[in-house]
């Protein structure tokens, strides 16, 4: 091999190579789409139900079919407060979460009036190990998932604060909930909803491709009777960067068909 050719393979060589490079880390900076659900089964998930031990599926009310994580209550004499989650087994910080879901069928007899058509998820949430056995909800921020019809009319992807507090508009908000500026979704349509959330700074709710609603430093609620708990457990820090999501059973049936996580750099 003579010098000129060996220096032209270095060159092509090392031009090669950055551009690898290049592509790789444009690649980790834009993050990728991980599934959460596998589309066959719940593995990865833990299932808890106020009044029973954390892992019963009472009743089968989170199940996989066709492809879907379906919220059912056919086992259920009335719903009797018994509200339920699945919690993925991981915690996240700085993330995007994309979820499809769709609002069907009737409400669980026995479910209060303001859970129809209603579920969420719940994100910078405890853990299901760290829940009381009679805790109805996870400690943590609810993305409310929520359709209308001629019944009941209301936007999407509003927040509640169970447990915790946020900050809107630069001012700590004492308020459950608080609305989005979405509009109103009917039927039983597939939505389309992402939850961008940046630790203790930005989360931003968007709903096929719109953001609704922006807010900051979600925190434990000092008033709550998990407060001293939780912050003990989060390292005597009242302020939340990081927690658990899960998949609300609320008395109203819903089906996903898609949960995927894409993480965000720190």
């Amino acid at each position: 091999m003579n010098q000129g050719w060996s220096q032209w393979v270095a060159v092509t060589v090392a031009l090669l190579l950055g551009v690898s490079c290049t592509q790789k880390k444009s690649s980790e900076a834009s993050g990728e789409w991980i599934p959460l659900f596998n589309g066959t089964d719940l593995t990865g998930w833990t299932v808890k139900i106020k009044g029973y031990d954390v892992g019963d599926n009472f009743g089968n009310t989170f199940r996989v079919e066709d492809g879907m994580i379906k919220v059912r209550y056919e086992q259920y004499d009335s719903l009797r407060d018994r509200f339920g989650h699945l919690f993925y087994n991981d915690e996240f910080s700085h993330y995007k979460l994309r979820v499809e879901y769709r609002i069907v069928g009737e409400q669980c007899p026995g479910a209060p009036g303001w859970a129809y058509r209603n579920s969420g998820i719940m994100i910078h949430g405890q853990t299901p190990q760290s829940m009381e056995i009679d805790q109805e909800f996870p400690t943590s921020i609810e993305v409310q998932l929520l359709g209308s019809d001629s019944l009941a009319q209301r936007t999407n992807m509003n927040v509640c604060t169970p447990g915790t507090n946020i900050v809107l508009n630069g001012q700590l908000t004492l308020e459950h909930c608080i609305n989005s500026s979405s509009k109103e979704f009917y039927d039983e349509e597939w939505v389309t909803v992402e939850v961008e959330v940046f630790g203790n700074d930005l989360i931003s709710h968007i709903v096929n491709g719109d953001t609704v609603l922006q807010y900051t430093r979600p925190q434990l609620d000092e008033r709550d009777a998990t407060y001293a708990k939780l912050v003990d457990m989060n390292g005597g820090n009242k302020m939340l960067s990081k927690g658990t999501i899960s998949l609300q059973s609320e008395g109203h049936p819903i089906d996903f068909r898609k949960v995927e996580i894409m993480l965000l750099e720190r």
